[in-house]
């Protein structure tokens, strides 16, 4: 048995700021708020709903997983962030249209409490969008200085002993690293010199950092995954994680995909497309900000079904995404696909998959999930890219000359493994006896 690891307890409040406070942010807030009052269950959060199992079956033990690990309540969560068109949380939840007005009701007082700060925004990085409440400065340095202060100013005003930062901003125009990500100093100078390859959810993240504090990247935007980043998070001893929540057609890709291969059955094409009506739609009708998504998306089914191993059954797939701008559907975003395997003696058969999801419904329990692990991370000491959250992603993290894991099976195990742990218990490998 593992010796457990020496972790501080969660002892005051924990402020959760998010840049953006959009459909998935407001959606996050309305739920936490409501299982506070024991108006609703918080559904689709591993932290407030699984139970995790401890030593052999026989044991029978199998605890909650909040009650395992020392993870904060949600009665110490204190709310803040940064949006370029609202001002408070209340306003944003009503014009994102997730949470129906009979729900926001009970909530508005507090909803109507949570302020937002101007953002750090700039519209070349989302051409859709106009942003009416944005930060001015002289350069990206200022900007980024102006975060550090607004994060500071969070923590004295709402006593928070601890804070976490998840973005649940806009995807951002699609870019490569570029010299200025290549090392902290670099990175500084850029933001000196306002270098255009910087964009602003890079400042945020080094506000964050800066600031002592732990960050998820809800976007496929290049944040802690440049070495910049990935170097200050080092030195600055935070944990990290990222990027793109798995919420919709992705999920679904990663529970059926692994099962494909569990059963060697051979796939010929996996196409998907998409309706989305929320702002998150708009912002992906532009190509540039697509590209961003595309790329997170079409990772996730090569690396499970590994082409380069099993290249009679998987080395010639068609994998197409598409996404369709569609306002009437809001965030209730339609998600269809066509997947054609075949089996036996190559005989082809084909699977229909209507998904009509709600995906701030699904995203948001993944912010407070990746809110409260990377708390514990934190209080744990551990710091740098946490590579046991890739359950919670579309496009993980992996560790240097590693290849990300996208099966979500196997991310569950590595997930709570991690935690038993932490905790000096044995890993679960399931190769006991009956």
């Amino acid at each position: 048995m593992a010796e457990p690891l020496d972790i501080a307890p969660a002892t005051g409040r924990l402020g959760i700021l998010t840049p953006g406070m959009g459909a998935v942010a407001t959606t996050l807030y309305a739920g936490v708020l409501a299982a506070r009052a024991g108006i609703s269950a918080p559904i689709g959060s591993l932290t407030q709903m699984a139970h995790i199992r401890i030593g052999d079956r026989a044991e029978g033990r199998n605890p909650m997983l909040k009650d395992f690990v020392p993870l904060a309540s949600l009665d110490d969560i204190v709310f803040g962030g940064w949006d370029p068109i609202s001002s408070n949380a209340l306003e944003a939840a009503r014009t994102a249209g997730v949470v129906e007005e009979s729900d926001l009701a009970p909530l508005s007082a507090e909803m109507e409490g949570i302020a937002a700060m101007p953002a750090v925004f700039d519209q070349r990085w989302v051409r859709n969008l106009n942003g009416t409440r944005v930060k001015t400065g002289e350069s990206k340095w200022d900007l980024a200085q102006q975060l550090i202060a607004d994060i500071e100013d969070f923590r004295i005003a709402n006593n928070c002993d601890r804070m976490v930062m998840v973005w649940c901003g806009s995807t951002e125009a699609y870019q490569e690293p570029a010299a200025c990500h290549q090392s902290i100093e670099a990175f500084e100078a850029g933001l000196k010199a306002n270098d255009e390859n910087i964009s602003p959810s890079e400042i945020y993240v080094y506000a964050a950092l800066q600031s002592g504090i732990p960050y998820a990247n809800g976007a496929p935007n290049l944040t802690t995954d440049l070495p910049c980043m990935e170097e200050l998070a080092i030195e600055r001893k935070v944990p990290v994680t990222g990027k793109d929540f798995k919420t919709g057609q992705t999920l679904i890709k990663t529970i059926l995909a692994p099962g494909f291969k569990a059963r060697m059955l051979g796939m010929r094409g996996w196409y998907s497309t998409n309706i989305l009506g929320n702002r998150d739609g708009e912002v992906l009708d532009d190509p540039e900000n697509f590209k961003s998504k595309e790329v997170s998306k079409l990772g996730v089914i090569d690396t499970i079904l590994q082409p380069d191993v099993y290249p009679d059954l998987y080395g010639n797939i068609d994998h197409v995404v598409r996404i369709n701008y569609y306002p009437p559907r809001g965030d209730n975003k339609e998600g269809w696909d066509n997947i054609d395997i075949f089996g036996w003696m190559g005989y082809p058969m084909q699977i229909k998959v209507n998904f009509l999801c709600r995906d701030s419904i699904l995203a948001a329990p993944l912010v407070l999930d990746l809110a409260l692990f990377l708390d514990l991370a934190h209080r744990a000491g551990q710091y740098g890219n946490q590579e046991w959250l890739s359950f919670y992603w579309k496009s993980p993290q992996a560790s240097p000359g590693v290849a990300a894991e996208h099966d979500i099976f196997i991310q569950q195990t590595k997930l709570k493994n991690t935690l038993r742990e932490w905790m000096g218990e044995d890993p679960v490998t399931h190769s006991e006896a009956d």
